[in-house]
C-alpha cells in the first residue's frame, strides 16, 4: 500500500473519531487534557483495531491467498457502503453524556473502530506485518491529529458536515477497495 493510499485510508477512518470528538467539545465544557485524552484514545483504537484484524488477516492469507484481493474488495465495498448508507439515515455518534470519563471515552473509541476491524483484515491480507505496523502506525497518528482539529472545532462551535463527511470516507473506502481488486 503506498503512502498516498494510507494516508485515505486514515482519513476514511478516522471520520467517526472525528465527528465523536467535534460533537463531544460541542455539547460539553471539555477542557484541553480531556481533548488530548480522548484523541490519545481514539487514535489507540484506531490504530489497534486495525492491527489485530490484520493478525487475523495474515492467519488466514494461506486460505484464501488465490481469492485474498476479492476478499479484500468485498470487505471494504462493505465497509464502505456502510458508512454511506448509515450517513444517508442520518445515524450519528451524538456525545450527550454529561460526564465524559476516561471509560465513556473508551467505549466511544471501540464503537467508532469497529469498522477499523474488518479494513484491517484486508491490510493482513495484502501486506507483510512490518507493513501493517506502519500502516496502523499512520492511521493512528491521523486519528490523533484529526481528532485534535474535531476538539478544537467543538470548543469553538464550529459545526461540521457529518453527513457529507461520512459519505466521501465510504466513498473512498470503496475506491480504495477497488483499487484492491484491480492491481491483483
Amino acid at each position: 500500500m503506498f503512502f498516498f493510499e494510507t494516508l485515505l485510508l486514515a482519513l476514511a477512518l478516522c471520520v467517526d473519531s472525528f465527528t465523536v470528538s467535534t460533537a463531544c467539545a460541542f455539547r460539553n465544557r471539555m477542557s484541553i487534557r480531556s481533548g488530548i485524552t480522548m484523541a490519545v484514545v481514539f487514535a489507540v483504537f484506531q490504530g489497534g483495531f486495525p492491527f489485530l484484524g490484520a493478525l487475523l488477516g495474515v492467519a488466514f492469507r494461506a486460505f484464501v491467498s488465490s481469492i485474498d484481493h476479492w476478499v479484500a474488495f468485498a470487505l471494504l465495498l462493505f465497509v464502505g457502503c456502510k458508512m454511506i448508507v448509515d450517513a444517508l439515515r442520518n445515524t450519528s455518534d451524538d456525545c450527550q453524556i454529561k460526564d465524559l470519563n476516561f471509560g465513556i471515552m473508551c467505549l466511544l473509541g471501540i464503537a467508532t473502530s469497529i469498522d477499523a476491524f474488518a479494513v484491517g483484515v484486508t491490510l493482513g491480507l495484502e501486506n507483510s506485518i512490518p507493513q501493517v505496523l506502519f500502516i496502523t502506525l499512520i492511521i493512528a497518528t491521523v486519528t490523533f491529529l484529526v481528532s485534535i482539529l474535531g476538539v478544537v472545532l467543538g470548543r469553538h462551535k464550529i459545526p461540521i458536515p457529518e453527513r457529507t463527511a461520512s459519505i466521501v470516507a465510504g466513498m473512498v473506502l470503496i475506491v480504495l477497495g477497488i483499487v484492491s481488486l484491480v492491481c491483483n
